[in-house]
């Protein structure tokens, strides 16, 4: 059951990771399973059979996403780009709870760490203006293999890091058109050097926020919860009438909604569970009961 989860888990990351505005960083995040997948990734070979149980079905579902549900999310991102928009501020906002309370389980709260969290929800807040000011420009004909090593080494604080926008990265660096067209067209000379940059990358600032989280637990886990408030902007509607407004405040409530039911689903098993304990419990007491009157 918990494999059948996570490769529906994958399928909304797979999904998000090439849909505007929607980070896969935030989508680990939501379902929690952020910090598990930095473990088994950095820790691999350290248990082969345990990690690959738990990653294969998260990239199966992560492939299925992408190849069939990405073009659904698309078009109901085009077709009602109020209502999925909405739906999605509501997961970001349902989950927001849960994440404090989890940051404050290992470590004690301190008044400080709000700092960390308002200091990522700037810089997130940042680059969403920065995206929608950037002109691209850049036709790439003068860009070597070198760069596009490093372009794809820093697009990886996009990929690993919650709420920070590959695409912002991108253009900043001036290859966002060019990647785009490369992918359009499997154009192999730009994007295996990104490639490589990008996996190289990504394993390390996935080093480095796992030492982050376990020097500073807290300060890191706020600062993650920052980026992603941060997205929420990103998601924003634009441009909306009063009815408008209506229906995205009760798709963000059934968004809300849509966050809490795998906690629903975790407090059922675990009620279930301890229902079934008791049972047992009650049962092997009423054979010793019966043996010891034999």
């Amino acid at each position: 059951m918990k494999g059948f989860f996570n490769i529906i888990k994958g399928i909304f990351i797979g999904a998000g990771a090439i849909v505007p505005g929607v980070s896969s960083g935030v989508l680990c995040v939501i379902f929690g399973i952020y910090e598990k997948l930095l473990d088994a990734v950095l820790n691999f070979f350290k248990d082969i059979k345990q990690n690959t149980k738990f990653l294969f079905p998260i990239i199966l579902g992560v492939g299925i996403g992408v190849l069939l549900f990405s073009n659904i999310l698309n078009y109901l991102l085009y077709e009602f780009p109020i209502q999925t928009k909405s739906i999605f501020i509501g997961l970001i906002m349902g989950t927001i709870p849960s994440l404090i309370r989890e940051a404050n389980e290992k470590e004690e709260f301190k008044p400080q760490n709000v700092i960390y969290l308002l200091i990522a929800l700037a810089i997130g807040t940042v680059t969403v203006l920065l995206e929608n000011t950037i002109h691209i420009t850049n036709s790439g004909e003068d860009i070597n293999s070198m760069y596009l090593i490093i372009c794809g080494a820093i697009m990886s604080l996009g990929i690993v890091v919650p709420g920070v926008s590959s695409t912002i990265i991108l253009m900043l660096l001036g290859v966002y058109a060019i990647y785009l067209q490369s992918i359009a067209n499997v154009y192999l000379p730009v994007l295996v050097p990104m490639g490589i940059g990008l996996i190289l990358g990504s394993i390390l600032v996935m080093k480095l926020t796992k030492r982050l989280l376990e020097r500073h637990y807290a300060k890191t886990f706020y600062s993650i919860i920052g980026f992603t408030i941060g997205s929420i902007f990103v998601l924003m509607p634009q441009g909306m009438t009063g009815t408008e407004y209506i229906l995205s405040i009760l798709c963000v409530i059934l968004g809300i909604y849509i966050s809490h039911i795998p906690d629903g689903i975790k407090h059922f098993r675990s009620f279930s569970t301890h229902r079934t304990g008791k049972a047992l419990k009650k049962v092997h007491f009423t054979l010793q009961s019966r043996e010891k009157d034999l």
